[in-house]
């Protein structure tokens, strides 16, 4: 228990395996993963394409049974749970987000945000009743007769963040939720989910490579080949970096170092090597390549156009006034 926070999510030694009928074999995407989050509290996973993200969120979130390990969701381990136990385990607890927003294309947007209702028996008028509630809060009110064809990109993740938030979950679960929303529009969605974080205490696991969307979180996880490699921000748990200490190198030269190994060495980067021998290697950091994400990070408007170098001095614009360019956030 942190802060006597109880944890809403916790995975133990999480493997996934694809399996495939390739010359290369099995997809190996998730390898031995520790996490915990705590109720209220936001973290972020980070890493390239590849790493095993979406595949982690799935496993997390029940939407993927993963080959080994365990996970538990609000006290309940959920590989132990019959198909309608884990459905109704999800309704009460989490609620998930995706990229593309993900509404049905066949209700407008009041009818998209009372779906979860109705799916729990809620009769129809309750329903939208709350939904409209929710969307006017959101400042979607007069857009609620809206199809989703109709709504902009930033309109339509609204109405799946109202949707995931009608059955006032204890987490939520994203995955790249800014990645198609344009930089100003990403904005007001992280606003939005700092505002429900700190008035609500809803609890967030993000999965990104985008670095302001890590920056609202208080912790991030850098997840690499399946591996958590790094941390970064308040209150890091070295537990949640996988215990194994083994070092491969496959064949083609690649070198695989176990987490804590990788944490003390100061994480991913280039080393030269001024003296080898057989069976040893000495390496030493000849330029740092950290991602440069950091746990709760303090970014602000930028002064200074980066294009046509337009100064806006006090000005909160969000858009150049010279070139119509996107106003970038830069560290404090």
């Amino acid at each position: 228990m942190e802060d006597g926070r109880s944890e809403i999510l916790k995975a133990d030694g999480l493997y996934h395996v694809y399996e495939s009928k390739a010359e290369d074999g099995n997809v190996v995407a998730l390898r031995g993963l520790h996490v915990t989050v705590f109720e209220g509290e936001a973290v972020a996973v980070i890493g390239p394409s590849g790493s095993g993200k979406s595949t982690l969120l799935k496993c997390l979130g029940g939407l993927m049974k993963p080959s080994a390990g365990g996970v538990e969701l609000a006290g309940s381990r959920m590989t132990r749970l019959t198909g309608t136990q884990l459905v109704e385990l999800r309704q009460r607890t989490v609620s998930f987000i995706f990229q593309d927003s993900n509404l049905l294309p066949h209700l407008n947007a009041l009818d998209n945000v009372a779906q979860p209702l109705r799916h729990q028996g809620i009769a129809p008028g309750p329903a939208r009743r709350k939904a409209q509630g929710l969307l006017d809060r959101l400042g979607m009110g007069e857009r609620s007769r809206g199809m989703p064809e109709e709504l902009s990109g930033g309109e339509q993740q609204t109405v799946a963040i109202a949707r995931a938030l009608i059955t006032e979950p204890k987490l939520i679960l994203a995955d790249e939720p800014t990645g198609a929303l344009d930089p100003i529009t990403s904005r007001e969605v992280l606003e939005l989910f700092e505002k429900l974080h700190k008035e609500e205490d809803v609890a967030f696991f993000l999965v990104t490579h985008n670095r302001e969307v890590a920056a609202f979180c208080e912790r991030s996880l850098e997840l690499r080949d399946g591996r958590f490699v790094a941390q970064h921000g308040a209150e890091l748990d070295i537990a949640d970096l996988s215990g194994s200490r083994e070092l491969i190198i496959d064949d083609t030269g690649t070198v695989t170092l176990p987490p804590d190994v990788l944490t003390k060495i100061g994480g991913p980067g280039r080393f030269e090597l001024p003296e080898i021998e057989r069976d040893s290697l000495n390496l030493e950091r000849v330029d740092v390549e950290r991602l440069q994400v950091e746990g709760k990070a303090n970014l602000t408007l930028a002064q200074t156009c980066p294009a046509c170098f337009h100064i806006y001095g006090d000005s909160e614009e969000q858009r150049c006034p010279e070139c119509g360019s996107s106003r970038p956030m830069v560290q404090a």
